[in-house]
């Protein structure tokens, strides 16, 4: 695809993000199953779901584009996910997996929110209301999960990992 107008990078970067969601999709029940504290079991199960909605979301914006769903595969989540299943397989105390854990997500959640926050600014140049609005709402849900693994890091993962 050759990239001329700033809509042919927001087509661009919407399949990039699409494809990145299902790789999300994939590796979430994973991080759930390795999870030993139930909170972070929990915040990755129900990010499953949020995750749903938010690819439902652009399939929105995709149907409304008149515009097939793929196309392209992003590198970049796939590079961050594969770190995390390093990690995984690295055989680490079970307090300090779901610290990397966490760190982990984190990046995954900050690459989304840049995504989002870059998508969105296109959406409103190009004058794309609807499409504006439903990349905020995606990017709202990234920032909360953010904090969410911010706050059980620091009530409690972290502090269990420190003693191993």
């Amino acid at each position: 695809m050759e990239l001329e107008h700033l809509m042919d990078l927001y087509v661009d970067e919407l399949k990039d993000m699409y494809n990145a969601e299902k790789q999300i999709l994939r590796a979430l029940p994973r991080m759930a199953k390795q999870a030993g504290h139930e909170e972070l079991r929990a915040a990755f199960e129900n990010h499953q779901a949020i995750t749903e909605e938010q690819v439902k979301r652009l399939e929105t914006i995709f149907d409304d584009l008149k515009l097939p769903k793929r196309g392209k595969k992003c590198k970049g989540m796939e590079g961050i996910l594969e770190e995390g299943d390093e990690l995984m397989r690295e055989g680490a105390d079970p307090d300090v997996l779901d610290a990397a854990m966490i760190a982990s997500a984190q990046r995954v959640e900050h690459y989304e929110m840049a995504a989002y926050g870059t998508l969105r600014t296109y959406a409103n140049q190009l004058g794309l209301r609807e499409h504006a609005r439903l990349l905020q709402q995606t990017l709202d849900e990234e920032g909360s999960t953010d904090k969410l693994l911010t706050r059980i890091a620091e009530q409690r993962i972290n502090r269990d990992a420190e003693v191993g």
